[in-house]
């Protein structure tokens, strides 16, 4: 299956028109999308589902794409057999590896349903689907297309950029390659629309998108550009926004016990069920309890998240087996109905703190950064200067975080990565694309430098 491959799904029959109210608390994850009859209020609603159910496939963050995040750092050790994991983590991927590809195909899978959407919602003629049900539809498939061009270019660098549908298997083959500054600036143009379509909940709902996540999306966008005011301020709106977003105490609240799903520590989080489950658990439980443990905690970073000075009772994120086995306890439960967490509020919290330390706000830097730590139950960062407290919350990324797909893309563009994991060539701050695209393009998609 290659890039921008048209499918046909058959539309799934809906029990009725549903109010805004009741659409915008429902969860997402167990319906298919119709490409192609978007006609009604109840098929446009279906289509709309479909894009979450995209987003959160096993080749996107369903498991594939976040281990891109953390393979490829130093929190996460590979315990199976296969090369192409292999990889990731001695920073040495081959263009051909099947992971690339499936992770590509996923992602502009998840855009395809998106510009379905973009193209087609705005025009349906159907008094059920009102303005305000047509603009949060329309705004929710730019959000999801503006998090997938921001994954994209992250992982890739320039990538095409197709902002309408796919309409036979071959017909974006050939699209040409946009470059980095083009796909972030379409990223940015996404969000713009999408915030000004989205509003607020009216309950706390963070597996559907609304105008909060937007904002928290374009505080991440902010930050990778390196612009500090506008990162600090769409950070401290979401912040400011306590009826829907705290952080909870302690640290595994968000996710323990099992009944802990959609939570106000979640911004956005995508949901699963017992039909339609989450095929992370599976490549982190070990055997013992019905998984594979194919990749497993470092030895390193055991032994920071056991420190009670470092890891604090984030020491949760590991567990041992009775034989002794280390193994990551983020996603657990049975069947595994785990959410998939994109964008929690201790990351905006972080977010704010490393754009006001980069400002010299100094005091207000470490006020952000010792939440994080008051809630992990630490006492508060004993850094001073602006170079200790860039570094202190470095450090505390990388355990806040460390089973979700942050800390690969945090050492290249903080420029850590040659420092922390000796990985000092600039082409390989990219993964190469995959070949078979490469192939696909007819000369329209060079590969990347450095590799073949």
């Amino acid at each position: 299956m290659k890039r921008y491959k048209f499918f046909l799904i058959v539309l799934a029959t809906l029990p009725g028109l549903l109010s805004c109210h009741k659409f915008l608390n429902l969860q997402p994850v167990d319906y298919v999308s119709d490409q192609v009859t978007i006609v009604d209020a109840a098929s446009a609603q279906t289509a709309v589902r479909g894009i979450y159910r995209k987003l959160s496939n096993d080749n996107y963050y369903g498991s594939l794409f976040q281990s891109f995040g953390y393979l490829a750092g130093d929190n996460v050790q590979w315990t199976g057999s296969q090369s192409i994991i292999q990889q990731f983590i001695t920073h040495k991927l081959s263009a051909d590896n099947g992971n690339l590809e499936s992770v590509w195909t996923g992602i502009y899978s998840t855009i395809n349903l998106a510009n379905h959407v973009i193209a087609k919602v705005p025009g349906v003629n159907d008094p059920s689907l009102t303005q305000a049900l047509k603009d949060q539809l329309t705004g929710e498939a730019y959000f999801i297309r503006a998090l997938a061009y921001f994954d994209l270019v992250r992982t890739w660098g320039g990538v095409p950029i197709v902002l309408t549908p796919t309409l036979t298997s071959g017909d974006k083959d050939t699209v040409g390659r946009a470059t980095a500054a083009q796909v972030y600036a379409q990223v940015l143009s996404d969000l713009n629309t999408a915030e000004s379509l989205l509003p607020l909940p009216a309950t706390q709902n963070p597996v559907r998108a609304n105008k909060g996540t937007a904002q928290a999306l374009k505080a991440r966008y902010y930050l990778y550009q390196r612009d500090w005011v506008q990162a600090e301020s769409y950070a401290s709106q979401v912040i400011a926004d306590t009826k829907d977003y705290s952080l909870l105490k302690p640290y595994n609240a968000f996710f323990f016990p099992a009944s802990a799903i959609a939570t106000k520590e979640s911004v956005f989080e995508l949901s699963y069920s017992a039909t339609y489950t989450n095929g992370h658990r599976g490549y982190w439980q070990p055997p013992a309890n019905g998984g594979t443990r194919q990749w497993a905690p470092s030895d390193a970073f055991i032994t920071l998240v056991n420190d009670p000075t470092i890891g604090g009772n984030r020491s949760t994120l590991v567990a041992k087996t009775s034989a002794g086995l280390w193994y990551g306890n983020l996603y657990y439960r049975s069947p595994a109905t785990d959410p998939a967490y994109v964008i929690r509020i201790a990351e905006l919290y972080l977010i704010r703190a490393e754009a006001r330390a980069q400002q010299d706000k100094l005091t207000d830097a470490l006020a952000d950064l010792d939440s994080v730590r008051s809630r992990a139950g630490l006492v508060p960062s004993a850094a001073a200067s602006k170079e200790d407290i860039l570094v202190a919350i470095g450090n505390e990324r990388r355990i806040e975080f460390a089973f979700e797909p942050h800390r690969w893309f945090d050492l290249v563009r903080t420029g850590r990565a040659g420092a922390v994991l000796g990985v000092t060539d600039p082409n390989k701050y990219v993964f190469p694309l995959p070949l078979a695209e490469v192939n696909l393009s007819k000369g329209n998609l060079p590969q990347n430098d450095g590799y073949q």
